[in-house]
């Protein structure tokens, strides 16, 4: 059977954690591992400095769950360096994030970097977020949610993911609208859109020469472009879209080498 650790980034109390290890649970057998307190935009942080605690707790169907102080890619760490009883998991499964993570929203993701850090252990991964009903800012305790749809989806990501004939380097971004416009849902494979982020600095207190600042907050809003998965949220569809960690700019590399081999940029050379 299927080892299937779960995680994610709102805190292992989270209603979205538990509504897809009700899930899983028909697809495997889940271990799960999760922050005990709500981590979100902590992205790919690690705790160095510091020991790392961790605590059996129960799930509300009586089931053990290991909450931690670490972060969701500690989590994931936990995981791999044996902490469970039942072993390595098989793939890596994070979510349900209590609102979307679409764009460039990954960036910063607590969410898609515990499936992140999986892909970089060797293990599937699958990210799991659902859209907030009515504004686009999530609402911490859950309500207002219904996440049968899009936890459904991905269980059944699971055993394709885990069959081989997708690239082990490779993650499943996936986010559910609030309200699926299709009985049964559909889903689209997509690309991710652009973000457009509406901050503001403002001034909320002087005391002294100590000043207090919001620069987070307001709406953001998206780049209408077809085919991503911005696109494929507002017309009611499960989006999914797989990412990978190569970072490294091929043109920009072989432009870079030709520059370098004529002599033309050298370090510590003016240009």
């Amino acid at each position: 059977m299927t080892h299937i650790l779960l995680t994610n980034d709102d805190g292992v109390d989270s209603p979205g954690l538990f509504a897809l290890k009700q899930a899983l649970d028909r697809v495997g057998r889940v271990s799960v591992i999760a922050p005990d307190r709500n981590r979100s935009a902590i992205a790919r942080g690690i705790t160095v400095h510091v020991p790392l605690h961790i605590e059996e707790v129960a799930l509300p169907d009586g089931s053990r769950a290991y909450a931690t102080d670490g972060t969701p890619v500690d989590c994931v760490r936990f995981a791999m360096l044996g902490v469970l009883e039942e072993g390595v998991p098989d793939v890596v499964v994070s979510g349900i994030n209590l609102g979307h993570n679409l764009g460039d929203d990954v960036t910063y993701s607590g969410t898609v970097a515990a499936a992140f850090e999986g892909v970089l252990l060797g293990w599937p991964a699958i990210a799991v977020s659902q859209e907030y009903p009515g504004h686009w800012a999530a609402r911490g305790d859950g309500a207002g949610y219904d996440f049968r749809a899009v936890a459904e989806f991905a269980a059944g990501l699971v055993p394709f993911v885990t069959a081989g004939g997708f690239p082990r380097d490779v993650l499943f971004n996936v986010n559910g609208p609030a309200r699926p416009a299709h009985d049964p849902p559909r889903a689209r494979a997509t690309r991710l859109g652009r973000r457009i982020y509406n901050d503001a600095l403002v001034l909320q207190e002087t005391a002294g020469r100590r000043r207090r600042y919001t620069i987070y907050g307001d709406s953001p809003s998206y780049h209408p472009e077809p085919g991503t998965d911005f696109a494929a949220i507002e017309d009611g569809e499960i989006s999914v879209t797989p990412l990978h960690f190569e970072l490294t700019d091929e043109a920009g590399l072989e432009a870079l080498s030709r520059l370098f081999a004529a002599g033309t940029l050298m370090p510590g050379e003016d240009a």
